[in-house]
């Protein structure tokens, strides 16, 4: 091959994800790889905040000029950043640590980009920011309901309230993803499999539970868009419903329950695990979700034709083969 044919032959292109070990950055990686995408690979420094509010984590960023230097050598010449990193502890206390995973480290990384002259960096918050709204949908009202939620929420907020950069930002609300090697999804499975396997009514409410695998298609298509991008977008949903969700996970119909027990355990639960300082609301919001889930409203994904396969009653059912 001569050498003027191997020089139009563009490289592949970088992407740099952060938190390329953990469940949902591994799944991610390889996603990439399969696409001819070169991962990097970056370790998210640890972190801690004090402030509880933007402004005062934008200063604490402002103030950490070594940790930004190291982030722009490992980030110079990616062209997309993608930031998976972070601590999810749905029933976690509040303390620095998780307002330095969640709220600081996004603000240090988009900095950073900034700095290397990344095209867009996409940071994975979560779709819990948005709590016990009727639904889910891509405007900048949250109404976190726990620590971690809070942490996420803010992390968001910190985003939102950076000086506009030659970097394209935007985070990404993850909704409930499911994956054979994840914790949460062998739970599922295991309660899906037992008589407490219920829903609320007819159980064809909506549910939130999504693949780990459209995720990561998902990501790809937000990271290959060239044109301007929302700084915030939804993930799809994947046409689950409570029922669904459970019959996939469990192998078995759930139980149906009358819709005023459920509301009514719910808000007991809310009022006790409140005395007990949000103690059980990470377990409760969990059942609520099994119960009631939670509606999408369509999106940029669906506004732009970029909604990947449903694949999370196939990965519920692998799970449950696995068992």
């Amino acid at each position: 091959m001569n050498s003027s044919a191997s020089s139009s032959h563009a490289p592949e292109p970088i992407w740099a994800v952060v938190g390329a070990t953990g469940f949902i950055g591994s799944a991610l990686s390889s996603t990439l790889a399969s696409h001819g995408i070169t991962v990097r690979y970056v370790k998210a420094p640890r972190l801690s905040a004090l402030s509880g509010d933007a402004a005062g984590i934008l200063s604490e960023a402002a103030s950490l000029a070594d940790a930004r230097q190291d982030l722009f050598g490992e980030l110079e010449g990616a062209d997309v950043v993608i930031n998976a990193a972070g601590l999810a502890t749905p029933s976690g206390a509040e303390t620095p640590g998780l307002r330095g995973a969640n709220a600081l480290l996004p603000a240090l990384i988009a900095d950073a980009a900034d700095d290397a002259g990344v095209r867009r960096f996409i940071h994975l918050s979560s779709a819990a920011v948005q709590g016990h709204r009727p639904y889910l949908d891509e405007c900048a009202h949250v109404e976190p309901f726990s620590a971690y939620s809070r942490s996420k929420a803010l992390g968001e907020a910190v985003l939102a309230a950076r000086g506009p950069g030659t970097c394209s930002v935007l985070s990404l609300r993850a909704t409930s993803v499911q994956g054979p090697a994840r914790e949460t999804t062998a739970t599922l499975v295991r309660i899906a499999s037992t008589p407490l396997s219920s829903v609320a009514g007819r159980g064809d409410s909506p549910s939130p539970a999504s693949s780990v695998d459209a995720l990561c298609e998902f990501v790809v298509s937000v990271g290959l868009h060239r044109g301007a991008m929302p700084p915030v977008i939804l993930q799809p949903w994947e046409g689950a419903t409570v029922a669904s969700v459970l019959q996939a996970a469990g192998g078995r119909k759930p139980l149906h329950l009358p819709v005023w027990f459920c509301r009514a355990a719910l808000k007991t639960g809310y009022l006790v695990s409140a005395l007990l300082g949000e103690r059980l609301h990470g377990v409760l919001r969990r059942v609520e979700m099994m119960w009631f889930g939670q509606r999408q409203e369509p999106g940029w994904a669906e506004a732009t034709g970029n909604v990947p396969e449903p694949r999370v009653e196939q990965v519920l059912r692998a799970a449950r083969e696995k068992r």
